[in-house]
């Protein structure tokens, strides 16, 4: 086991013969912190915008209740995809060039989701615009890159709760312009506002000097490989990212058809504005990176998913009472954003090197777990209602609670302890 979280195995050597980048010298900007926050949360709010407005579209394009879950489905398998091919060549390529030019991307993609006339184009737009929207995690890789090791945590704390707003605030803007526009107005708004966001991103980000030796395209992807077979901490904290990630979709994809159902029968608008609920998961974001620097990120760990676990109780007396839903969204995003940045902040002390490459080998399991999560809760909705959907949720969380006891002493020393300048903090 290796002592200098800073350095690489002598098996890394073959796979990235590149040196390490030097470390940060001076923190990031409140700013520069804002602007990552800001441009991750619109990037990650296009693969959400569709969560509230399932029935509107399906109604629109004629789809079956039971298929339209497909169409988060397949914004996941571009996600999966982009995280793949996309999210690695940050470790290659000038990261500033690379985020604004998803960025332009993603506006075509979203223009094709707004024009979509059959389920058949909406599924291929859906996807291509999931592949693009993985410049967020390009966003937290390079944020992570900037920081300096002490603050990296706090860093990517900041950063992700920007993405938590985003994803919320995605469900509240898509519910209210659904009820007032229609569904499609939505992807034409987010098409302008991430066409500026792209302008911002030229002219602030700072451009990288990227050393000459590179590595070849497929012998990057195949890195990926060699990133899960030589690091313990990536292999246990992406299965958690499955496991958390399936947990918090099995809610929140089939969570309009019961609302929008009598005796709800909320608007798009108050389903939406329902999602801010889960605000409290910013918080938990923005704290548990600083936690993890100061090495509680085990015991974040196993709070936070005790807490994912707990939540389904309240959740599944949904019947009785929207009360105990909302009390449930709360506490299982508040643990759902605790336990993803506590992973993140521990896998990007392993490899500093490659952690564009951490990112995407992390996040492809988010995204298996996300796809799961989408397509068998609408399925599962189908057969047994609600209360299918809550011992489905609640079965994920406890199978990750149970994962986490029994890898605790399988956890390298190194992505645990506390980093010394920040025992002062």
């Amino acid at each position: 086991m290796r002592l200098d979280p800073e350095a690489a195995p002598a098996g890394a050597a073959s796979a990235d013969a590149r040196p390490l980048p030097p470390p940060a010298t001076t923190p990031l900007s409140a700013g520069m912190i804002l602007l990552f926050a800001v441009a991750s949360g619109l990037a990650v709010a296009n693969a959400y915008f569709a969560q509230p407005l399932l029935d509107i579209i399906a109604d629109d394009l004629q789809l079956s209740r039971a298929t339209v879950g497909l169409v988060v489905g397949a914004t996941q398998l571009g996600y999966g995809l982009g995280l793949i091919l996309l999210v690695p060549l940050g470790d290659l390529l000038d990261r500033r060039k690379l985020v604004v030019l998803q960025s332009l991307l993603s506006v075509a993609a979203l223009i094709g989701v707004a024009f979509s006339g059959s389920g058949a184009m909406l599924l291929a737009a859906m996807a291509a615009m999931g592949f693009l929207a993985v410049v967020t995690q390009a966003f937290v890789a390079y944020a992570a890159s900037l920081a300096r090791p002490e603050e990296r945590g706090q860093v990517v704390g900041a950063v992700t709760s920007g993405i938590v707003l985003g994803i919320l605030l995605a469900r509240a803007i898509a519910g209210a312009m659904g009820d007032l526009s229609g569904w499609r107005a939505v992807y034409v708004l987010s098409a302008a506002a991430t066409l500026a966001i792209a302008l911002v991103l030229f002219k602030a980000l700072p451009p990288e000097r990227k050393p000459a030796t590179r590595l070849p395209y497929p012998r990057l992807i195949a890195s990926l490989f060699a990133l899960f077979r030589e690091e313990r901490v990536l292999r246990i904290r992406a299965i958690i990212a499955m496991l958390i990630f399936a947990d918090v979709t099995t809610l929140l994809t089939p969570l309009v058809l019961p609302l929008a159902a009598p005796p709800f029968s909320l608007s798009h608008t108050a389903i939406g504005l329902f999602g801010l609920a889960g605000a409290a998961g910013a918080l938990g974001a923005a704290r548990a990176g600083a936690w993890t620097d100061r090495g509680h990120g085990q015991r974040v760990t196993g709070i936070a998913l005790g807490l994912m676990l707990f939540a389904w109780l309240p959740i599944g007396l949904l019947p009785q009472s929207i009360l105990f839903l909302i009390a449930g969204v709360l506490i299982l995003d508040f643990g759902l954003q605790a336990v993803h940045v506590t992973n993140q902040a521990m896998i990007y002390r392993v490899r500093p090197e490659a952690q564009s490459r951490l990112t995407a080998g992390y996040m492809v399991f988010y995204s298996i777990g996300s796809a799961f999560g989408s397509s068998s809760s609408t399925l599962i909705y189908a057969w047994a209602g609600w209360t299918g959907v809550s011992l489905l949720g609640a079965a994920i969380a406890a199978i990750a609670l149970v994962f986490w006891a029994a890898t605790l002493k399988a956890m390298p020393i190194e992505a645990t302890r506390a980093l010394a300048s920040t025992r002062e903090a």
